[in-house]
């Protein structure tokens, strides 16, 4: 600003004009626009389903949800020299360089209302692996004989579109799929899962191969069985149109901005 003779306040100046007006233009966001045009109707019925509603009506016993999705392109990176564990007053030292040792997917569903969690590894993602995930849970009891059981999916490739609708509801007649909007798989529960999986589980990244990666993933979903407990949702309808008013109030001005 001073080179182009904008001002000729100094730059201490400058940086307490900041400060007090708490601009920060050196610090940025990424954003989306709502690119669904039935965003809030999708997402509703997914915040429905968490309170145990679907379609104005509250669910039987028997009536059941589970959020599913992929963990793809899990890398096996096995570091150059051995990880020295931590020690007093000093933290686990991890090799910066790596061998890449293959990939491998992680699935998992998960029974919102009943901390369920039902996992398995795979060579990679698609419509079969998914499937041998949805035949797990479905072949299994209360999911075999329940009155309904909703499935709560992203619209990744396994399960997208109207064709996997006809493909899921068709082989499982008591089986709904719900797709979430695009750009929300952060209304997804098992991300939450996901989440913990990444932190306990796969940090650091030290595996000598994939099938030593697929053996902490599955021994890790074995101890979170033991543990699990349903997340403590809290996102709602009413904080739903809060996010989305607030993106309605900055969409005119980027478009005049344009």
């Amino acid at each position: 600003m001073i080179e182009r003779g904008v001002t000729d306040a100094s730059a201490s100046t400058i940086w307490r004009w900041l400060h007090d007006d708490a601009l920060k233009p050196w610090q940025q966001r990424s954003w989306i626009f709502v690119r669904d045009p039935r965003f809030r109707d999708k997402a509703v019925r997914v915040l429905d389903l968490y309170e145990r509603r679907f379609e104005g009506r509250r669910l039987r016993a028997d009536e059941l949800v589970i959020c599913a999705d992929e963990k793809s392109q899990l890398q096996a990176l096995g570091r150059r020299h051995q990880t020295v564990p931590a020690g007093p007053g000093r933290a686990a030292l991890v090799e910066f360089e790596y061998r890449r040792h293959g990939t491998l997917a992680y699935l998992a569903a998960w029974d919102v209302h009943h901390a369920t969690l039902f996992d398995r590894v795979e060579e990679k993602t698609g419509i079969e692996p998914f499937g041998r995930l949805v035949e797990q849970v479905m072949n299994s009891e209360p999911y075999a004989s329940a009155r309904t059981v909703y499935w709560i999916v992203d619209n990744g490739s396994s399960h997208a579109g109207q064709a996997s609708i006809r493909r899921l509801e068709g082989t499982f007649t008591h089986l709904r799929l719900i797709h979430l909007p695009i750009h929300a798989s952060w209304l997804n529960q098992v991300e939450l899962y996901f989440s913990i999986v990444q932190r306990k589980a796969l940090t650091p990244n030290d595996f000598a191969s994939p099938d030593e990666l697929a053996d902490r993933l599955l021994r890790f979903g074995d101890h979170y069985r033991q543990i699990a407990k349903p997340f403590d949702w809290t996102f709602t309808r009413s904080q739903l149109d809060a996010v989305l008013a607030k993106v309605d109030q900055r969409e005119p001005h980027l478009a005049l901005a344009a």
